[in-house]
């Protein structure tokens, strides 16, 4: 049988982490959990759901997670959020996988709660994500906010039944102050990467992400949450564009 570490990063998530860990209980060998020290009570919640505890300070979405990595005891690994939990037909999938794994990697389906609402349209769903796989076959990479793990090549993956639960936003509130932070995060990501920005991609990106999102992959089908949604993200990306070209002319 395969052993299997689950891997989450935290920080003052305590009104979440209960939920994921207790959702992995009858698949995990190992609970690991990398807190960027919390100031609530989500150390105590862990320790207390039996997950053995790390601390350090936050590096970057891709940093830390790549440095969760290291303080598995396994390198089959389900990385988690701690904002989500694992469903019953995925529990069931990760169990037979575990007894017979015939992949490096597996992507899993995100079926993100929005507002208290599932999305079923628009840019968040299919949310296709690779979160079970070898860590020995590959690390986190992408542009900080957005982490996404990549297999070295050669590397096989399939696509497992079940999702992944994901309780994004629970207010909207919540989702325009996170636009305001993950912008800026993103902005000095793509500075560092030789990313540039200019008017005509403030005005223009947005505009096309909009109508992709809200019109060509239906997002109008799940009414006003799909407007909020593909709204919030035009925000985000004009936000991000203008950030960006505020760096470049500061420097």
């Amino acid at each position: 049988m395969e052993n299997l570490s689950i891997v989450i990063i935290t920080f003052n998530e305590e009104k979440n982490i209960e939920r994921c860990i207790l959702s992995v209980k009858e698949i995990a060998d190992d609970i690991v959990v990398l807190d960027s020290n919390s100031t609530d009570q989500t150390i105590e919640i862990c320790e207390k759901l039996g997950a053995r505890v790390f601390s350090q300070k936050f590096l970057g979405h891709i940093e830390q997670k790549n440095c969760a990595i290291s303080f598995a005891k396994f390198p089959f690994i389900l990385s988690l959020d701690a904002d989500e939990a694992v469903d019953e037909e995925l529990k069931t999938e990760i169990l037979k996988i575990k007894q017979n794994k015939t992949a490096d990697g597996y992507i899993i389906n995100r079926y993100n709660n929005y507002c208290g609402k599932w999305i079923r349209h628009g840019a968040w769903f299919p949310d296709h994500k690779l979160r079970l796989w070898d860590s020995t076959k590959g690390k986190w990479a992408g542009l900080n906010p957005h982490d996404k793990f990549e297999l070295i090549s050669n590397s096989k993956s399939l696509m497992l039944k079940g999702n992944i639960l994901h309780w994004s936003y629970s207010t909207l509130e919540e989702h325009k102050n996170k636009i305001e932070s993950f912008s800026t995060i993103a902005a000095k990501a793509y500075f560092l990467q030789g990313k540039r920005s200019s008017q005509i991609r403030i005005l223009f990106s947005p505009i096309f992400r909009f109508i992709k999102d809200y019109f060509f992959c239906f997002g109008f089908l799940d009414g006003s949450l799909g407007w909020f949604i593909a709204s919030l993200t035009f925000k985000e990306i004009k936000l991000k564009y203008k950030k960006l070209l505020d760096i470049q002319n500061e420097t």
